[in-house]
């Protein structure tokens, strides 16, 4: 077996104890004769899983009990247009746009309402996050909405913002898990799980309940409505089994190794390392404001179009795979999730080192 360092933004690694469990129940899951591909979402083998999944989801984050969990379709992208369907009583919602995913997001919500846009680090290609500590918020802003980390373009919000009393409403899907949080912090925290936890095709929103009501924007389909979900503890259609069975897997593998807090420390472990490297580097540079960079997603350049496409070819040939960067960017990126594991981190900064020796 060849298995190569994946540094895909997503869908990004998994534990590889989990893939070998996932391979060793894939023709019978605990002892049913089938796969879980293959059974009932109505079976009480599935609801084993579906809720077993949720109670360690609930652990792992200190979810208070005045939050519903729901496993939805779609991924983050469908959220786009679901919160403001869901949100705005007043039809008014805050938007602060700090990459491409909350661009799309701000662009979605002007649909159904009016938006605005109180902070915008587009000036410098969003290689920052704006100053958030006093926004002009409108007072009758239905919410407040942030990416929190940006998938693109590595940085992070390390301080929330200040929402002045209105409801924060967070895309966390490339640092879901990552770290602790206070969820209470949160209206509406939700990310697709396929960049730091599980296979494309889930998205988790984890939501206060006073948010979970019929008074919904009119025209709003019943998929899109929270309360049907919630109400149908997310089993309303046939949801993707799949992926909440190896997110649940993933979830009994973050527990086991040390919850949220180990998962910061080695993150911030192997982040450092390949951040140092960039810091002392003459050859590469990291593209983002220090004081903003992200854990998760890191991108560097050489300044040179054709020997970044030389790094990331030869990178490639030594299994260390998906480091180009995305086209608004350019350069590489190399997204480093809680399944990344140190080793793979050095074994890249070991390249890089080589790589200037001979190119710088």
């Amino acid at each position: 077996m060849n298995r190569v360092y994946n540094f895909s933004a997503g869908p990004a690694m998994l534990p590889e104890e989990v893939l070998k469990q996932a391979a060793d129940e894939m023709l019978d899951f605990g002892g049913s004769g089938m796969s879980i591909n293959e059974m009932s979402h109505r079976s009480k083998a599935f609801d084993g899983v579906i809720e077993t999944a949720e109670k360690d989801l609930r652990e792992l984050l200190q979810i208070p009990d005045n939050y519903k969990v729901l496993f939805l379709q779609g991924g983050a992208s469908q959220q786009f247009a679901a919160v403001p369907m869901n949100m705005m009583k007043n039809k008014k919602a805050a938007y602060i746009v700090t990459g491409q995913w909350a661009k799309k997001a701000f662009q979605e919500a002007q649909i159904y309402g009016e938006t605005v846009k109180v902070a915008d680090s587009s000036d410098q290609t969003f290689s920052y996050i704006p100053d958030c500590s006093n926004l002009d918020i409108p007072e009758d802003a239905d919410y407040v909405y942030i990416c929190e980390n940006n998938t693109i373009y590595g940085t992070k919000f390390h301080t929330l913002p200040d929402t002045k009393g209105h409801d924060l409403v967070a895309d966390v899907s490339s640092c879901f898990l990552s770290e602790p949080v206070d969820i209470s912090k949160y209206a509406v925290m939700y990310g697709g799980v396929q960049k730091n936890i599980g296979p494309a095709g889930l998205v988790i929103s984890i939501i206060r309940e006073d948010l979970i009501r019929d008074e919904v924007l009119p025209g709003t389909p019943t998929m899109l409505k929270w309360k049907t979900q919630a109400d149908n503890g997310s089993l309303y259609n046939t949801p993707n089994c799949w992926s909440i069975y190896i997110c649940g897997l993933v979830f009994q593998w973050l527990k086991k190794n040390g919850g949220l807090s180990e998962m910061k420390k080695r993150n911030e472990e192997k982040a450092k390392i390949l951040y140092d490297y960039l810091d002392s580097s003459k050859l590469f540079k990291g593209t983002v404001r220090k004081e903003d960079r992200s854990l998760m997603n890191v991108p560097f350049v050489t300044g040179d179009d054709a020997l970044n496409d030389l790094f990331v070819k030869e990178a490639t040939a030594q299994g260390l795979v998906s480091l180009k960067g995305h086209r608004t960017v350019g350069g590489m990126r190399a997204s480093i999730y809680n399944a990344m594991p140190k080793e793979g981190v050095e074994k890249l900064v070991t390249f890089m080192e080589a790589f200037e020796k001979q190119h710088g």
